[in-house]
């Protein structure tokens, strides 16, 4: 198995590489830590500036920098103060799109639950630290492995982004098909 090469990221549709991501298999390997590998089940595609949900609707920020970069390279923020995520930097030099890696089925050396991005990072390891990461250099990768026979890809609204307006219901989250790991909305609050 051989790691996705940049050409991969740097393909102009994000929503396309947010579904070809689900069955790969993403890999932490730090010197003198265990290796630590899961295949992703569920992403989210942020298309932009133009995409109301992306952080980089607000355009080139200390924050987004890296989205509008080199594709293949890995994105970190944290959210509620206290949750890291992480995001593939995808599309051509510019375009401010980015993959938000969601659940991952543990492979291998992951102890801790993955369904969720905020706990997929904390699984990892993965923290601000790593923002920036080249994907395609030997610390954070993504294995070229494909899905098994049976396998569907399932296509859903993005979760907590209300805010979006009509954003929000865009289906531009991915998904593997009846997989335990992949995270659950959460429910509305009854008002």
């Amino acid at each position: 198995m051989s790691k996705l090469k940049r050409d991969f990221y740097a393909n102009p549709n994000c929503a396309q590489v947010a579904q070809q991501l689900i069955g790969k298999t993403l890999v932490v390997h730090r010197p003198g830590q265990p290796k630590r590998a899961g295949r992703i089940v569920e992403t989210e595609a942020y298309l932009g500036p133009h995409d109301l949900a992306a952080h980089s609707s607000k355009g080139v920020t200390a924050r987004t920098q890296i989205m509008f970069g080199e594709p293949g390279h890995v994105y970190v923020y944290l959210i509620y103060g206290m949750h890291h995520c992480m995001n593939l930097v995808s599309g051509p030099v510019g375009s401010g799109s980015g993959v938000l890696l969601r659940a991952l089925e543990p492979v291998e050396g992951i102890l801790l639950p993955t369904n969720g991005p905020g706990r997929l990072c904390k699984a990892l390891g993965v923290t601000r630290a790593d923002y920036g990461t080249d994907v395609c250099e030997d610390q954070i990768y993504v294995l070229d492995t494909p899905l098994a026979p049976g396998e569907q890809v399932e296509k859903s609204p993005r979760i907590g982004v209300d805010y979006a307006g009509e954003w929000a219901q865009e289906l531009l989250r991915f998904s593997m098909k009846d997989n335990p790991y992949v995270s659950k909305p959460r429910k509305s609050k009854a008002t």
